[in-house]
């Protein structure tokens, strides 16, 4: 069977990048068409060296990068570094990477890709805001028909928000863009905060993590060992969440998480609830169900995934 094309849409973060180098990790199932960024945990200048950074140590300088939307549609950007660091990537070595940024802007690539693509083929994964995607539907929505499914990190339910009481962060830092996107018509797999929070990326983790030895392993123990400062203390887990891997992990793994078809609805208006999603997970209302809501996954069976495709890197 032939991989599965994909854009990938991010804003590294140690968790969008941890989830690039799962996806690069698996060529004969996922054909990565870019990779494309969005201003989010850190300033668009940040995120697109970042990404670029990823493939370098992966060793995939070839696949595409591109820059996108420095901004939110409509309200004022927002950024994460008092968890990722002023790099957004703290805990590897930062570099200039060998790894071109392509001159295109991410959404006439993500527009182009897709209107020269077969019908129904081409699966978008954005694990950042979802400015760039929004924005590519506003600008030609003919390239609709060309997407298989999107594979979404943003939003919570029983978790309720980790940036405000109601909001997980991406959707949070681009509700706008966010309704747009669930909106659209094509199959939606969310991975909100009900299912990231249960694969936590404890000591015991990513201490595995660390002795396969090779590079990528080595930067994504140093990125972990990092990014769980912030939040095992504010949760007072045994280990940070690791967001936006899931993404990736579903579709490398499907029977890995537990799904249900849900409406999901993004609150735009309301300032104290901006960004809450609505999931109306016991079908209480008539709204069409417009997603497939994740709300559990085998935790153990994600990290043993992730280790197999990390230790590929050093054959």
């Amino acid at each position: 069977m032939a991989p599965r094309p994909i854009i990938i849409d991010c804003d590294p973060g140690q968790d969008d990048a941890v989830a690039l180098f799962l996806a690069m990790s698996s060529p004969d199932e996922l054909d990565i068409l870019g990779i494309t960024t969005v201003a989010g945990n850190v300033p668009l200048a940040l995120t697109q060296r970042n990404a670029r950074m990823m493939c370098d140590i992966a060793g995939r300088t070839a696949i595409p990068v591109f820059a996108g939307c420095e901004r939110p549609i409509v309200r004022e950007a927002i950024t994460a570094e008092y968890i990722h660091g002023n790099t957004g990537i703290d805990g590897v070595d930062v570099f200039e990477p060998e790894t071109p940024l392509q001159e295109k802007h991410a959404v006439e690539f993500i527009v182009e890709t897709l209107l020269t693509a077969d019908e129904h083929s081409v699966t978008l994964v954005p694990t950042g805001p979802l400015s760039n995607i929004a924005t590519a539907i506003e600008k030609e929505p003919a390239i609709l028909q060309h997407v298989r499914e999107i594979v979404v990190m943003g939003g919570a339910m029983r978790e309720g928000g980790n940036r405000s009481p109601s909001a997980e962060f991406n959707v949070l830092a681009d509700p706008q863009a966010a309704d747009i996107v669930f909106s659209c018509g094509r199959p939606i797999t969310v991975m909100g905060l009900d299912v990231t929070h249960q694969v936590l990326s404890t000591r015991e983790r990513v201490a595995r993590i660390r002795a396969l030895g090779n590079a990528v392993a080595e930067a994504t123990a140093g990125m972990l060992s990092f990014f769980h400062r912030y939040d095992t203390g504010k949760y007072g887990s045994e280990g940070a969440p690791l967001h936006d891997p899931c993404t990736i992990a579903w579709l490398l793994d499907p029977g890995l998480f537990q799904t249900r078809a849900c409406n999901l609805s993004v609150e735009t208006e309301s300032e104290l609830t901006m960004g809450h999603t609505a999931v109306d997970f016991w079908h209480v209302t008539d709204r069409p169900r417009n997603v497939h809501w994740t709300y559990a996954v085998d935790a153990n069976g994600f990290y043993e995934l992730l280790n197999d495709r990390l230790a590929r890197f050093g054959r």
